[in-house]
């Protein structure tokens, strides 16, 4: 059925007239018997134009009522209690007559025209929701369903104000949900027509969406449910099992599990814990597995199942579908005592069993929470939920050493993303415990990378720092790899095996060259301080550390060259010296709370500054 402009109608025909004063209900019924009579003597022009009629009535009414409700002072008869209700059981009669049922010609002509205003009155007061719903079930069951599905479809698209175009689209996307169960061919095409934009809603709604809307939020969730249910109807009904549509049914319930996560709702948990866990259904039935999930490898095989119809822009529906797959994992992960859970918390268990004992699974499972960490829009208590799995992932006991002959190369870009990730959490969350829980997780997973690796990993997330706090953070556990490398090479009673041209060590060199980008910055100049002291304080502490290395044992004066003395002394330390003091001097004759902080700072700076100097100038006079 091709939809109608208003001004497609010929002129031919009379208007419909009445007095502008007259109510709305009366207006409504001269509209209706207008139609009836048109419909009657076959006038498809008049029945047009009464249609047409007909809808603007309810949507000015809606309109009306909507700023009645907001608090505006409107005398108008739309705007009085129960008018919406009285209108719309107009309609519903008008529809429920034997003469309406057997003209397909009214039908048809409201059918085009009524949803998006029967839906907007139906998100009134009262009884208006039921009413409005029996009128949409009318067409659905008594129109095409594939004109239903379009008409549907193009009022869903319409933009609505909220918070009444929650409700509103609750209504439609239930009628939607109605008409695919009804369709009996061509199930994939009709899909891809209606899932666009019932996503395209759901985002649109969860992006607006306030706290105060908690409960129409939760309707419109289950709506989008209803949409799930019936495509799984769809599956069921088909001869052969149609991987398409599984994978479609799949996809679009982890699309609608990330949606739901970004609810603000004060308590997300109790307002969006059942919805996301009914939508687990979906993702059993569609051959979806824990383990698959935790890895992503199933939301791959869908995408790359959908992608071979050559139909890119529909699969881009899903874009959060990565981040449904994690998030399903961290929803099973805090319900796990729950009884509603009690089976996929079994399944969860299992399939993370499997992850912990395969090195490559493992890094897939944690590359995967990136999706949840790295997002600005899922709460903080699930970002906690996710380290605690990352953690869970990682393992109880440190990594001291991963099998060096493993292939890191394809992993190190997504495991990079990961730690920024984790970052982002450390220095944003407003709560102690996740910043904490953040560091731990940082820590381990840096553990978990080979060792020939590590440093490479570090230097990359140095180099890409902007925050000198988390630098500092950075160069701190530098300092604690060198550490462990350099007791590694004594236990070995050999050198790493790994030098460069100016036999350092490999570990040594990675960590001066940080020292070196903090000390000596690529921009030129001294580092600014006292903005970035904690970082300048980390790089001489580094600095420190490794002058002391090379002091002990038999490796005592084989890390640093005469030249390479010089240029630390003369290039990275002693620039440092009159800007630090300058600094504290002035800082010294105001004495203000944030002065003394940064004079005790600078304090610090010229201590470690000095004895690295100190450890720099004894070496040069043993060369």
């Amino acid at each position: 059925m091709a939809a109608v402009e208003p001004s497609a109608a010929t002129t031919s025909d009379a208007p419909i007239s009445y007095s502008p004063a007259a109510p709305y209900s009366a207006r409504l019924r001269e509209a209706l018997t207008a139609l009836s009579e048109a419909c009657d003597s076959g006038n498809s022009n008049a029945s047009e134009t009464a249609s047409f009629t007909i809808s603007d009535i309810l949507d000015t009414a809606a309109v009306v009522s909507a700023e009645a409700d907001d608090g505006s002072d409107d005398s108008e008869d739309a705007s009085r209690p129960g008018a919406s209700e009285e209108l719309l059981r107009e309609v519903l009669e008008f529809l429920s007559r034997p003469s309406s049922i057997s003209n397909q010609m009214a039908l048809d002509a409201l059918s085009l025209v009524l949803p998006k205003p029967v839906a907007k009155l139906g998100a009134q007061m009262g009884r208006c929701r039921d009413v409005a719903a029996a009128i949409l079930k009318f067409f659905v069951s008594n129109c095409s369903p594939r004109d239903m599905l379009s008409i549907l479809c193009e009022a869903l698209d319409a933009s609505m104000e909220l918070p009444n175009g929650l409700s509103s689209f609750v209504l439609l996307l239930d009628a939607l949900a109605k008409v695919l169960t009804l369709i009996q061919r061509r199930h994939i095409e009709q899909v891809k027509v209606a899932l666009p934009v019932v996503l395209k809603v759901m985002h649109a709604a969860v992006s607006e969406c306030v706290e105060e809307y908690g409960s129409a939020a939760v309707d419109l969730f289950n709506a989008a449910h209803g949409i799930g249910n019936a495509i799984q109807e769809m599956c069921k009904s088909m001869f052969n099992k149609n991987k398409d549509l599984y994978a479609i049914l799949g996809l679009y319930s982890l699309q609608n599990i990330a949606l739901v996560s970004r609810s603000r709702q004060q308590d997300i948990l109790s307002a969006c814990g059942s919805v996301v866990f009914q939508s687990f259904k979906f993702l059993k039935s569609s051959g979806f597995t824990y383990l698959g999930l935790l890895t992503g490898s199933d939301v791959t095989a869908a995408i790359d199942q959908l992608s071979k119809d050559e139909d890119a822009d529909f699969v881009e529906y899903f874009s959060f579908a990565m981040d449904g797959a994690a998030l399903s994992v961290v929803w099973t992960h805090m319900y796990d005592d729950n009884d509603m859970s009690k089976y996929a918390g079994e399944q969860l268990e299992l399939a993370l069993k499997e992850v912990q004992g395969n090195h490559m699974k493992k890094w897939e499972a944690i590359n995967m929470l990136k999706h949840v960490l790295s997002s600005i829009h899922y709460p903080w208590m699930i970002k906690s939920h996710g380290l605690n799995l990352m953690l869970i992932l990682a393992g109880e006991n440190h990594v001291e050493e991963i099998n060096n002959h493993v292939d890191f190369t394809c992993y190190a870009p997504r495991v990079f993303a990961t730690l920024k990730a984790i970052e982002s959490v450390m220095m944003a969350a407003p709560m102690a415990l996740v910043r904490k829980k953040a560091f731990v997780a940082l820590k381990k997973v840096i553990s978990m990378v080979p060792s020939s690796q590590r440093f490479d990993i570090l230097q990359a997330l140095v180099n890409n720092s902007t925050s000198p706090s988390l630098t500092a953070i950075l160069l701190d556990l530098v300092r604690e790899e060198v550490s462990r490398e350099s007791r590694r090479a004594d236990n070995d009673c050999v050198e790493d095996d790994g030098f460069r041209g100016n036999g350092l060590p490999r570990w040594a060199s990675h960590a001066l060259e940080l020292v070196e980008l903090i000390l000596r910055p690529p921009e030129g100049g001294p580092p600014c301080l006292p903005d970035h002291s904690e970082q300048v304080i980390s790089a001489l502490n580094l600095l420190r550390f490794i002058l002391i290395i090379d002091s002990r044992g038999e490796r005592s004066g084989k890390l640093f060259q005469k030249e390479t003395l010089h240029k630390v002394h003369l290039e990275w330390l002693t620039p440092l010296r009159p800007i630090a003091a300058e600094i504290q001097l002035e800082n010294e004759k105001d004495a203000d709370e944030i002065k003394n902080e940064i004079v005790c700072t600078l304090n610090l700076v010229q201590l470690v500054l000095y004895r690295c100097i100190e450890l720099v100038e004894e070496k040069l006079k043993g060369c």
